[in-house]
């Protein structure tokens, strides 16, 4: 008995803010699965190069959309304080660092569709490796039966 997973994924375009006088637009990825429902995982398509993923907390990208959120390798902002914007996403690897522009609709549209799956505090529910293993250790034992 295999258990039931959703997904989640859209496609989006980036602006790549490589420096001040140079930027280009690039298809990005969005993909949430419920199987790790803490996460999302973006794929950027850069021009002559390997897609690149990274995967973070989804809460961190719902953040992102109304606060400067994240420390460390990803940080988060809106472009704008005041309502809803532009957000900011920077990427960071050791002194490489990678920052992005996204209109904020698709994201939060994205973000909407992630919690009709999961909702958001539900993450626990979503990953109980209890309930599946009393379900299926049940499962088998009644087989068990079944077969002797």
């Amino acid at each position: 008995m295999r258990e039931m997973r959703d997904t989640v994924q859209a496609e989006v375009t980036m602006t790549f803010l490589v420096s001040q006088d140079l930027s280009f637009r690039i298809p990005v990825e969005l993909s949430y699965d419920s199987g790790d429902p803490y996460a999302v995982e973006i794929t950027f398509h850069l021009p002559g190069d390997a897609p690149v993923s990274w995967s973070f907390a989804r809460e961190l990208l719902l953040d992102g959309l109304s606060k400067p959120t994240g420390e460390g390798d990803v940080r988060i902002a809106p472009a704008s304080p005041e309502g809803l914007s532009d957000v900011f996403i920077r990427l960071q690897v050791g002194c490489e660092r990678a920052l992005f522009r996204a209109g904020a609709a698709p994201l939060v549209a994205f973000l909407d569709r992630t919690d009709r799956v999961v909702p958001f505090g539900q993450e626990p529910a979503a990953c109980d490796p209890v309930g599946d293993l009393d379900a299926e250790l049940h499962r088998i034992l009644a087989e068990d039966r079944f077969a002797g």
